[in-house]
């Protein structure tokens, strides 16, 4: 028999009920004659308070609240991949289809995975297999890009054995495919599907320390600030900085086995590009479309407060779920700000003490619990696999000093601080070299060391320090101008230019540049050092800079983005023998 309650007082989104429910702390209800999605988020024995994912509006005291008995939770099965969502796991093409319009009506209830598609099914097992939890019993084809491998749900204790299997063929996601033996000796029907509740993470063997960058394409991320598979990065900046097109890069490109792409509170203009940019792009990798191995869940910020606070870890929760099969998943959480404003207006509605500019007093241990389930992880059924989140913050006016920010980057191995004067200057990505760091690099020195070059690392450290010293000079010259400078600090001033313009801006619609290889981010390294070395020695002889400006030695390399393909690494040759070239025509010129 369900528990059952009465509405006594309404605020919002929170809903209170007099006397002792017999309700438990998160679980599921069902509130009013709509049978609005709601959860239980405080008891005591005279009041159980309830946050409703959907609009009250209409709901009025006397209304019976019923439980489900369950925890909010996901179904997780084939069909999630290709899906758009909204913030509580239903998709929004159903929705609509029941609504029969563009807006999602309230109290909809329609299945979050197709019950009836019946799917081609591989079955790895057999009776009389002994198994545990997490091992894989079925493989399914479930897009061109991605095999769902079907598994045993992790809250089978011990070894069970398979008492009947079912052969290979076509399935839906509700047909038994085994019955296993537990070792209370009752017995157990597997289906494809699993449920588990979003706010408890997924059970892991172990978790490995970083060691494998997360490769995106991206040159001032994979050289200046790199991430690590499994690893944690923020982007914060102001409006118009670019930092949902920073994600979507990374989503495009990375390698990365599947997306999940959470827009938290987001403009419903933003999200509706983001829906149709994503449908329509293709997979680099595979040649299929991008959304083969996505899933999109959509949280727009007209939607109510309780389902944005919940987006967050229904996202975590299906990637979670990949990366127990062994996939790499990232996921882009656009903005973790929005859900924070989420949390500050359910805390001010349960009259909650506010902590800094009202945010509650639990907003770091919320953030840190969030991060946290990143991991490169060794799964319980022998499989690696790991969960990288990028978050991008959302501060107002731009001002890294509020709550958000501050709070993300205590839990954040890598800030990519973006800046309004680069995105202003049209030099994007607008990530500042001088606010980001990434805590990362020295834990993925060997892999650059074993899989580019042994002087990648050296490489990076030179660029950068070319860069903060132009920092330095930048503010002699904003006082007094360039030209009392000496030519050695004038060469800084142009090589960091270079630097600049042609390594750390890079064209998102540049067939070539958009996307670049390690091996070619390392070899433009290498020539613009090279440069320096060159130029700097015929500074050193005494040659002006406005000697070695004439040439257009400094113009071709900063090209070097747009004129070397990714795949024809040999022509930097070229641009070796061009820099030396350039070396005898100045000292022929001024002999």
């Amino acid at each position: 028999m369900l528990n059952t309650g009465t509405i006594y007082g309404i605020n919002g989104p929170v809903i209170y009920l007099k006397g002792n429910t017999g309700f438990r702390m998160s679980e599921m209800v069902h509130v009013g004659k709509e049978k609005l999605v709601g959860e239980v988020i405080s008891l005591d024995k005279d009041l159980t308070t309830i946050q409703v994912y959907e609009e009250t509006t209409g709901l009025r005291p006397g209304e019976e609240v019923v439980a489900t008995g369950d925890a909010v939770s996901v179904t997780l099965a084939p069909g999630i991949l290709n899906n758009i969502f909204d913030g509580i796991e239903r998709p929004l093409e159903r929705i609509a289809e029941t609504s029969g319009g563009a807006f999602i009506t309230r109290g909809v209830s329609v299945d979050s995975l197709d019950r009836s598609k019946k799917w081609e099914t591989h079955m790895l097992v057999k009776a009389g297999d002994v198994l545990r939890a997490g091992d894989i019993i079925a493989e399914v084809p479930e897009t061109r890009a991605i095999t769902h491998k079907c598994m045993i749900p992790p809250d089978i204790e011990g070894e069970a054995q398979v008492l009947s299997a079912v052969s290979d063929g076509s399935y839906t996601i509700e047909e038994t495919l085994l019955t296993l033996e537990l070792i209370d000796g009752s017995k157990r029907d597997l289906t494809m599907t699993q449920k588990w509740p979003i706010r408890i993470p997924r059970p892991t063997h172990h978790r490995f320390p970083a060691s494998v960058p997360l490769v995106t394409g991206q040159r001032i991320i994979d050289t200046m600030f790199p991430i690590a598979k499994g690893g944690t990065a923020a982007i914060p900046g102001g409006f118009g900085t670019g930092k949902t097109m920073t994600q979507h890069q990374i989503a495009k490109w990375s390698d990365a086995d599947i997306i999940i792409y959470i827009g938290c509170g987001e403009r419903g203009n933003e999200m509706t590009q983001v829906l149709e940019e994503f449908s329509e792009l293709v997979d680099p990798k595979t040649g299929n479309p991008l959304m083969d191995r996505t899933t999109l869940i959509a949280n727009t910020s007209n939607m109510p407060v309780a389902a944005r606070e919940a987006s967050i870890y229904t996202g975590l929760t299906l990637a979670e779920y990949y990366r127990d099969m062994g996939y790499d998943v990232a996921i882009m959480a656009d903005s973790t700000s929005r859900w924070a404003e989420a949390l500050r207006e359910l805390s001010g509605r349960l009259e909650e003490m506010p902590a800094e500019e009202g945010f509650p007093a639990y907003l770091a241990s919320r953030l840190s619990a969030f991060y946290e389930r990143a991991g490169m992880m060794h799964n319980l059924n022998g499989t690696d696999g790991s969960v990288s989140i990028i978050g991008a913050v959302s501060p107002q006016g731009g001002d890294f000093s509020e709550p958000v920010t501050q709070n993300t980057k205590r839990f954040v191995r890598c800030f990519w601080g973006l800046d309004k004067s680069l995105a202003y200057a049209r030099h994007f990505p607008a990530i500042h070299w001088l606010t980001s760091y990434s805590e990362y690099l020295t834990d993925l020195g060997s892999w650059y060391q074993d899989n580019v070059s042994p002087k990648f690392v050296d490489y990076r450290n030179r660029l950068m320090a070319l860069l903060n010293q132009e920092s330095s000079l930048m503010e002699i010259v904003k006082l007094i101008g360039s030209d009392v400078l000496p030519d050695d600090q004038k060469l800084i001033l142009e090589i960091a230019r270079v630097i600049r313009l042609g390594f750390l801006q890079q064209n998102a619609f540049h067939k070539d540049d958009t996307c670049v290889s390690m091996q070619k981010q390392f070899l433009m390294m290498d020539t613009i050092l090279y440069l320096y070395k060159q130029s700097r020695a015929l500074v050193t002889m005494g040659h002006p800079m406005s000697v070695l400006k004439e040439e257009n030695i400094f113009e071709r390399v900063i090209a070097i983005k747009y004129d070397v393909p990714n795949n024809q690494p040999e022509l930097f040759k070229q641009y070796r023998r061009d820099i030396d070239a350039f070396y005898q025509r100045v000292l022929e010129k001024n002999a």
